[in-house]
């Protein structure tokens, strides 16, 4: 049986000592009180109402239970607001600093639609791992190697001036002997890449093909890598979303293919489970990885 439903309707008839007022103050039809109390009856093994009088008037019996009554429905109906509350506390989420404001929105908007209202964070690779770490949010998309990833974002090298290949070989960039003297054409990563598995590979392919150490650095900020590429004949190492929004042109590398990783880590792993069930292809669109990029 259904204890506290049938309790509600014990509480509100005993309280206005009428079936009629009782189940209108429970939102139920007067025979539904009636039987719910009836089996509450059964249930206790005692009669809580005489049914001898017009009144619906309480028996002994019913004035002893009626306080433990009370007690159980208000129990019942504070964990109903908690529910309540639980189910639409924020969700935070670490996110890229490079997700657009608008994508952001629109997974927000869709998470509501699912009954996930999230809570951006956005913040670098390993202040997302470390918000994580310290429960300062539920869940971040963090970044791993793309064979181990749910999204994958191509990588490739973008420019200020019009390209004159389809592809850039990284070893084009390598000076040759009469410019020695030269700093030469940099690679810039933007803090969203300069993790082990984008930074190293394209380090050993700067060793391999013989450019300077200093041919890839790091910048701060995608802003200050971007305005190092803007003023020079440098090139970005970013996606082709974040090219085109820059004002860059892009192409992808010729020796190596190059992309982000990026996988949910969550304090469960069910909440992770269905954010990416439920946000996969809004969580692609945020993080830039191409429809087919998405798994």
């Amino acid at each position: 049986m259904d204890l506290v439903g049938a309790c509600r309707a014990f509480v509100n008839v005993g309280e206005r000592g009428s079936f009629t007022l009782g189940a209108a103050a429970a939102r139920i039809p007067q025979p539904v009180a009636s039987r719910r109390i009836a089996a509450l009856e059964k249930h206790l093994g005692a009669r809580l109402f005489d049914r001898s009088t017009r009144r619906a008037t309480l028996t002994q019996f019913g004035r002893d239970m009626l306080p433990s009554a009370r007690r159980l429905v208000q129990l019942a109906e504070e964990m109903e607001h908690d529910a309540e509350r639980a189910v639409l506390r924020p969700l935070r989420l670490a996110v890229p600093d490079t997700c657009a404001a608008r994508d952001l929105a629109l997974l927000g908007a869709e998470a509501r639609e699912e009954g996930v209202h999230l809570d951006f964070r956005p913040a670098a690779p390993a202040a997302r791992a470390e918000l994580l770490g310290l429960r300062e949010v539920r869940a971040a998309l963090v970044g791993v190697p793309p064979d181990e990833a749910a999204w994958r974002v191509p990588l490739g090298l973008a420019g200020a001036g019009q390209p004159r290949a389809g592809v850039v070989y990284v070893e084009t960039l390598r000076l040759s002997r009469d410019r020695l003297s030269s700093r030469g054409r940099r690679v810039w990563l933007q803090p969203e890449d300069d993790v082990p598995h984008v930074r190293d590979p394209l380090t050993r392919l700067r060793d391999s093909v013989g450019l300077r150490p200093a041919q890839v650095a790091s910048a701060a900020s995608l802003a200050s890598a971007a305005a190092e590429v803007l003023g020079s004949d440098d090139l970005l190492l970013c996606s082709p979303r974040q090219a085109e929004e820059l004002g860059l042109y892009w192409r992808p590398t010729g020796e190596i293919r190059l992309a982000r990783g990026y996988d949910v880590a969550a304090e469960t792993g069910d909440e992770a489970e269905r954010l990416r069930t439920l946000l996969g292809r809004t969580i692609a669109r945020c993080l830039g990885a191409e429809e087919e990029e998405a798994v």
